[in-house]
């Protein structure tokens, strides 16, 4: 039998789909507008920026992402034709390959961050209270533990819940 949601849950849900899709739309088009960076670009920098030897596997690119190797895999190559990535062979798997972020992709990404983080500020942290970010932050936390938990599930069986 379906739980169909009360006044509440209904308002929670409507008002929650909504206030993410604007964000995401008002962050996607400030750092475009910004850098000429659409945000999959900008994350892949901020992972390369971050791991060791600002280098990758293309998989690991892919998990951390939530993405499929194909759009990743795309994405690289736009990156690389504007010479912020690099491709080489991984030493231990010859058909793998790690992407690593050049010079000018540090630069570009050093030019977009502080566009990025002001945007942020102004439509997601800095109209909330304090302790409205705790508990944004703690929500988010269950929610992405939640989903991370079925999507493993999810993988292993071949099945979501309750099918």
């Amino acid at each position: 039998m379906t739980r169909w949601l009360n006044n509440d849950e209904q308002r929670a849900w409507r008002a929650f789909g909504l206030a993410t899709r604007l964000l995401t739309d008002r962050l996607e088009r400030d750092l475009q507008a910004a850098a000429d960076m659409p945000p999959t670009y900008y994350e892949l920098l901020v992972l390369l920026s971050e791991a060791p030897e600002r280098t990758m596997r293309m998989s690991e690119l892919a998990h951390w992402t939530n993405s499929k190797p194909s759009r990743i895999s795309h994405a690289i190559n736009k990156l690389e034709q504007k010479g912020w990535v690099r491709r080489e062979h991984y030493a231990d798997d010859r058909r793998g390959w790690l992407t690593v972020l050049t010079d000018d992709g540090l630069a570009a990404l050093q030019t977009a961050a502080p566009q990025h983080v002001a945007s942020l500020r102004e439509h997601l942290i800095d109209p909330l209270t304090p302790e409205q970010l705790r508990q944004l932050g703690d929500i988010s936390q269950v929610l992405l533990d939640h989903l991370t938990l079925h999507q493993e599930q999810t993988k292993h069986t071949g099945k979501g819940q309750g099918e």
